[in-house]
């Protein structure tokens, strides 16, 4: 079993990992002229991190496969991980490497992604239906009771995964946002999956919380390299598929209730301008409205990563 002193360890290598491929990779991404473009309606303030290299989303993904591949800890619930992390990871490469590299604005289209993202999830759901002693119940939050889906569970699965995902990639919009906010989820996780005897799991969400952590020092304001598409996706993979092999698929919209409120914003925005013609924010996603209310980026970013610790608490309590 997996201590303490051990998912430490897992968490400091992958640190330092990430640590060492930043100079590494940050300037092959700009001799490749892969800069980050920046949309005109966006706020003023953005508009000098146009350039900044992007898809560095590539040094979590080394740190995160170096760290677990070598951890001894392989196993069915890993490998099935990593397919998730790798795979949202690609589309989101295919994505950025056709907008920046090939310099072709609108990259993969929207339905070529959500196919690539549904085949995917399909996979996970199916294994953890077939695998899981739980088969298709979930566990729900604070009741510490569970609810068999049935036939609905292998769609559900699908939708909480796609869901996560680009819940995920829309909150990457401000430096070192959602690099902070998934290491605090993941930290959730880590300790979870420590405590509930999981140790694989453990190890993958303790690798996952050092290549954050490791990547807010290139990612932190002023960011030196965003993580671009290929980041976001492979984060939202690594994170839904980690609660969904823990059964813990609905405490995702309350650890990562960041995620959630960024999503939301985006739909709320969108249907109420298409019935109105009104907007209900000044911007979504939802960090962008604070922005153009006044706040300073860092300020949004801190308040959003003090949410989700607070979320991950109330998280710790719903297990009870």
């Amino acid at each position: 079993m997996i201590q303490y002193k051990q998912l430490i360890i897992t968490v400091a290598i992958s640190f330092f990992i990430t640590l060492i491929l930043g100079p590494i990779i940050i300037p092959i991404l700009q001799k490749l002229k892969a800069g980050q473009s920046i949309r005109d309606e966006g706020p003023e303030s953005h508009y000098s991190k146009a350039g900044t290299p992007t898809i560095g989303g590539i040094i979590m993904i080394a740190a995160i496969l170096i760290t677990t591949l070598t951890s001894g800890r392989l196993n069915r619930d890993l490998y099935i991980i990593l397919f998730s992390t790798l795979g949202f990871g690609l589309i989101g490469f295919i994505d950025d490497f056709i907008k920046v590299v090939l310099k072709r604005n609108l990259g993969l289209k929207a339905y070529q992604k959500l196919i690539g993202q549904i085949i995917i999830a399909i996979g996970i759901a199916i294994y953890q239906s077939r695998i899981s002693i739980f088969e298709t119940q979930v566990l729900i939050p604070f009741l510490n009771s569970y609810i068999d889906l049935g036939v609905l569970y292998i769609p559900f699965i699908v939708f909480v995964v796609v869901a996560t995902t680009n819940s995920v990639n829309l909150t990457d919009g401000l430096d070192g946002l959602a690099a902070g906010v998934t290491l605090i989820v993941s930290s959730f996780f880590s300790l979870v999956a420590l405590n509930w005897g999981y140790p694989s799991i453990a190890v993958f969400s303790g690798a996952l919380t050092g290549a954050c952590l490791g990547f807010l020092r290139f990612n932190a304001h002023p960011a030196k390299v965003f993580m671009g598409d290929t980041g976001s996706m492979a984060l939202g993979g690594a994170i839904a598929s980690i609660a969904i092999l823990m059964n813990l698929t609905l405490f995702i919209p309350i650890v990562g209730g960041i995620y959630f409120a960024e999503a939301l914003s985006v739909i709320l925005q969108v249907i109420f301008f298409k019935l109105t013609g009104k907007r209900i924010f000044k911007m979504s996603p939802l960090h962008h409205h604070f922005e153009l209310k006044g706040w300073k980026e860092t300020k949004v970013v801190i308040v959003f990563w003090s949410v989700t610790l607070l979320l991950c608490i109330v998280g710790l309590y719903a297990l009870k």
